[in-house]
């Protein structure tokens, strides 16, 4: 008999002229290996031991978000005991922790729960296709630099692979780019070999990147100038949280963790609804806290109080203040204010002046990218995930046995990815007890339509159109809410009158075989 973890292999068409190549089976394939496709994986053999699956990372290492970007002071912009995984206490004493020491922590999960040995690298899937005769996916990946097409089949297919696109940031294109004599640098790709020391420094943006990059830049640049179109929300929040290690030398790991978690969740619950309730009191709460950091004098009004209300966009988290620091030590500067044109020594501003630099960094944003833009099909017919409405912030109207992980927008991503991948281990149980192979949420025509996010960032408008849509009830409805998430997705009934349950007329006969040692760890497994 086959050890669990092992796949079915069967042939399933030509990947040549006049050949049958093998094809390997899964009870579930995850795609992706970055924060969530590693916390699914472990949820998936813990809650469900006896199912075999595989990971499936287009890069060739575990870490997504964090293995790619490396530019300075790359950090996280939620604190690390909601960040973190519900399953694996957070110990560094940092709680607003950096780029390195995340991916660090991703790699040890995955290599503490021997999900490592389940990934399969260079592998970018490009095409899922589903067949209800069978109830599976036949997914179609490129495999290496070669773009070898390889073909997986799967019952259930687990997207964990992000929202944005790895190949390309959002990047205008801006007047007179050519005729600027220094360097320009997008944050998602930053050279290894730039050099910045004594430079003049301007980042274009006012996100969260960009106010990660200034006060870091600024430690060993000449100057470093923030340029915004429009101002951010900024708080500042203690890069420790003190009762955290306080609780952590007098309670065990997980206990204490588990406290400064719960505490995290309710105090930014709390915000969030404040924030929807009270804008105007919150709104003077945040540009005075921003005030007893710059002074009376600062002209906050200008620099950092948005025309929205809090939680329209994202609020930008600095830890101990930094950037603020930054600006009162003449570090670094803000300047709101649009592009008219690069020239030769920097940009010429709509107000007249110009600003002069070595280096330019555009931190203008990601480019959203749902599902990794792989081409779905059902039964032979193209399927537009765009024309869906959302299940439970996670699944898709008539789409079956898929579901996505995708974070909170007002709270940490992880929180919950980490509800979604529980919850699909409850779907697969149910399969289980009840014999079915075919779970799939129905269409609802009389449930009113509305966008996928209610969020008025940049990045989320310009891909408004590609995004599924939610609805204007339960199950349809996203709260971007832990709590009312966690009874509904822990608690609540599967067999919810709306998801529906079905057998497969046929399935294909299929050979057990053993993988062979390494292979599905390795960097061009088959």
């Amino acid at each position: 008999m086959a050890h669990p973890s092992a796949p079915i292999e069967h042939s399933a068409g030509s990947l040549g002229a006049g050949t049958e190549a093998p094809v390997a089976h899964f009870d579930v394939i995850i795609v992706g290996a970055g924060l969530s496709g590693i916390g699914a994986a472990y949820h998936l053999r813990t809650n469900c031991p006896g199912r075999s699956y595989a990971l499936l990372e287009g890069r060739e290492a575990i870490g997504g978000t964090w293995d790619l970007f490396r530019y300075p002071g790359i950090r996280s912009d939620s604190d690390m005991y909601t960040l973190g995984y519900s399953f694996r206490p957070w110990t560094d004493p940092k709680a607003i922790a950096d780029g390195p020491s995340i991916l660090r922590y991703v790699r040890e999960t995955a290599s503490e729960y021997g999900i490592d040995r389940h990934i399969r690298f260079r592998h970018h899937v490009k095409r899922a296709s589903w067949s209800s005769e069978q109830a599976r996916w036949t997914v179609e990946a490129e495999r290496g630099p070669e773009k070898e097409l390889v073909r997986y089949t799967c019952t259930f297919l687990l997207m964990c692979s992000g929202y944005y696109n790895y190949a390309e940031g959002h990047r205008p294109e801006f007047p007179g780019e050519a005729r600027f004599q220094g360097t320009v640098v997008h944050p998602q790709f930053w050279p290894k070999d730039l050099e910045y020391t004594n430079k003049r420094v301007v980042v274009i943006g006012s996100g969260a990147t960009a106010v990660t990059l200034v006060p870091e830049m600024s430690k060993t640049a000449a100057h470093v100038t923030m340029l915004q179109r429009s101002p951010t929300y900024v708080v500042s929040r203690p890069a420790e949280d003190r009762l955290a290690n306080a609780l952590r030398r007098w309670l065990p790991a997980k206990l204490a963790y588990g406290i400064t978690r719960w505490k995290n969740v309710v105090l930014s619950l709390f915000f969030f609804n404040l924030s929807r309730k009270r804008p105007e009191q919150v709104k003077r709460f945040l540009t005075g806290m921003v005030r007893e950091h710059l002074g009376s004098d600062y002209d906050v009004a200008t620099h950092f109080t948005p025309s929205y209300n809090p939680w329209d966009q994202r609020v930008c988290l600095v830890p101990d203040g930094d950037l603020f620091q930054a600006i009162k030590q003449g570090r670094a500067s803000v300047v709101t204010d649009q592009i008219d044109t690069f020239t030769e020594k920097g940009l010429q501003l709509r107000s007249g002046q110009e600003l002069e630099a070595d280096v330019i960094v555009t931190a203008t944003g990601l480019k959203l990218q749902l599902l990794s833009d792989i081409e779905f099909s059902i039964d032979g017919e193209r399927c537009d995930i765009s024309k869906t409405l959302c299940y439970k912030g996670m699944m898709f109207s008539d789409v079956p046995n898929l579901a996505y992980s995708f974070g909170y927008t007002n709270a940490s991503w992880t929180l919950k990815v980490d509800l979604t991948s529980e919850y699909v281990c409850r779907l697969l149980n149910h399969l289980a007890r009840t014999g079915d192979s075919i779970c799939m949420p129905r269409h609802d025509p009389s449930v009113e339509e509305r966008p996928f996010l209610d969020f008025t960032s940049g990045y989320v408008q310009r891909a408004a159109s590609m995004m599924p849509k939610q609805g204007s009830k339960r199950p349809w409805r996203l709260y971007q809410n832990y709590m009312l998430d966690l009874f509904t997705l822990s608690f609540g009934k599967v067999d919810d009158g709306t998801m529906r349950f079905s057998r497969a007329p046929a399935l294909p006969p299929a050979s057990v075989e053993q993988p062979q040692r390494g292979a599905v760890g390795s960097r061009d497994a088959a």
